[in-house]
């Protein structure tokens, strides 16, 4: 049984293998090939849709994941296709090399991450495909092709970002730079203060996106630049101590009214506390209920459990921003409402103070994804940044009923010229939106999900191809100029539909 990270993808393959070389890559092919089976290949699993999901035949790739050959002098990395990048970032840090950006998790493998075009953000750098300078095919046939820009290069524009339906990408050639540390500076803004000066963030920090709080003005900016400072993590800005003297002072241990809750197995990564407090009772019905109260008094909870041994980071990353959040989005799920005052609350209490970060860039770059969700990201041309947001905002304003977690996490990524990039020939903005599973239990978002899609679509948007979509091939005729090019050298490499499964169906036919 197959499923994605989040859990929300899954498929029971047939056969599945891990193979260790390419003859036994070539012998899974001609089994599939004899008996009329599909071959679909996974790395890391990370994709949040069902692009990697078959019945047939799976490949795994992640006993193929060696570091090939690192030369120092054209600063390029050659690696085999199923390595994790988590693995090359140690790997090219001791050599003094780095990748010039990276998404935000690494537990994916190199071959994956530019078969569905992941991205970070930086005006002046492009999705990771194109720090690709070259990579080895073996297609449906058994044939190896060596491609790059002056080899096969029709082949290279097309396997750059390749859906994973052109055969199986065997090496990978990466441009790197000089390994560099990174000032991450976080700090607090509004909605409108962000777009009205768009142009002038862009401008001040290589590495910036901004995360805005749905239902709020709320945004976070984050700014990411080289820096010639070594060292971790900064100070701590002094405001979360007045937070917790904040939570303590709400509880009213006079008042008779007993909450009991029950944090059960993995609800509480395996631990299992039951606990009670004096306060106020809840009265969910909208008008009575002070969400804020509860919330405070809920946090004076998670102090009160946090173990002595814990350090501050502990408690703030994983017993408020994750336990405390996951179990309040749970409540949500009873209470919609909610949400607009967990988006808010949350702000205030993690993100309202300025945080600096020092480190080696790929601890910058990567953070971890603790909660499984369902998230759809499309990019728009850059200057319809503002407009699109702003109708975003405005749909969640006037449908009270429909709720949005946070964050928008909103990114940018400079133009080029690969044929299914959604940033081809154009500067574009990401925009990508989330709906949490707290405890695996799916949210209601069809229509947050459809409003966010006909905006996008309003905005001339293409969607992330790893993440979940509504898109058929109808669309991405009008959306990508090149994709009859993409599609001719599909046809050429794989005539049969191999290498197809029922996302890419939806894409091809």
């Amino acid at each position: 049984m197959f499923q994605n990270w989040a859990k929300t993808y899954g498929s029971s393959p047939e056969l599945f293998f891990q193979p260790t070389s390419v003859e036994e890559i070539r012998e899974i092919l001609d089994m599939a090939r004899q008996r009329n089976k599909r071959v679909k290949v996974v790395g890391g699993g990370h994709s949040p849709s069902d692009i990697a999901c078959t019945d047939d035949f799976m490949i795994q790739m992640g006993k193929m994941n060696k570091v090939l050959k690192v030369d120092k002098e054209k600063q390029q990395v050659t690696v085999e296709g199923g390595i994790f990048l988590s693995d090359l970032n140690v790997e090219l840090s001791k050599h003094g090399l780095a990748l010039a950006n990276l998404g935000a998790v690494s537990e994916v493998a190199a071959a994956g991450v530019i078969g569905t075009g992941t991205h970070n953000t930086g005006i002046k750098h492009g999705i990771l495909p194109t720090q690709v300078v070259g990579l080895s095919l073996l297609t449906a046939s058994g044939d190896i092709l060596e491609c790059s820009e002056s080899i096969n290069a029709d082949i290279f524009q097309a396997a750059r970002l390749h859906l994973g339906c052109l055969g199986v990408v065997l090496t990978v050639t990466f441009q790197c730079v000089p390994q560099f540390h990174l000032h991450e500076v976080t700090f607090p803004s509004t909605l409108t203060e962000v777009l009205n000066h768009l142009d002038d963030h862009l401008k001040r920090s290589q590495y910036f996106r901004f995360l805005w709080f749905p239902h709020s003005e709320n945004v976070t900016v984050i700014y990411q630049d080289p820096t010639n400072k070594a060292g971790t993590t900064g100070p701590q800005e002094e405001g979360r101590r007045a937070i917790t003297k904040a939570a303590s002072q709400s509880l009213v241990p006079s008042q008779v009214w007993i909450w009991t809750f029950f944090i059960m197995g993995e609800r509480c990564g395996g631990l299992c506390v039951r606990f009670s407090i004096h306060t106020p009772a809840p009265k969910w019905d909208g008008e009575s209920c002070n969400p804020c109260q509860t919330l405070m008094t809920i946090i004076f909870l998670c102090l009160a459990l946090q173990p002595p041994s814990s350090s501050a980071n502990w408690f703030w990353d994983y017993a408020v921003g994750y336990y405390l959040l996951e179990f309040l989005l749970w409540i949500s799920t009873f209470v919609p409402t909610l949400v607009r005052w967990i988006n808010r609350f949350f702000f205030w209490l993690l993100f309202s103070s300025r945080v600096e970060n020092i480190n080696i860039s790929y601890k910058i770059f990567n953070y971890e994804c603790r909660f499984k969700q369902h998230v759809q990201d499309w990019a728009i041309p850059i200057e319809k940044t503002k407009e699109a947001l702003l109708e975003l905002k405005a749909a969640l304003e006037n449908n009270p009923k429909m709720v949005a977690h946070y964050p928008v996490e909103v990114r940018f990524a400079r133009a080029d010229e690969i044929w299914l990039s959604p940033c081809f020939q154009r500067d574009s903005c990401y925009m990508n939106i989330i709906m949490y599973r707290p405890y695996g239990k799916n949210v209601p978002r069809l229509n947050y999900w459809l409003t966010y899609e006909g905006i996008m679509k309003k905005y001339g948007g293409r969607p992330h191809w790893a993440k979940a979509h509504s898109c058929t091939r109808k669309d991405f005729e009008k959306m990508y100029p090149a994709f009859p090019k993409f599609c001719s050298v599909r046809d050429k490499l794989d005539p049969t539909g191999m290498f197809l499964n029922t996302y890419l169906e939806k894409v091809f036919y």
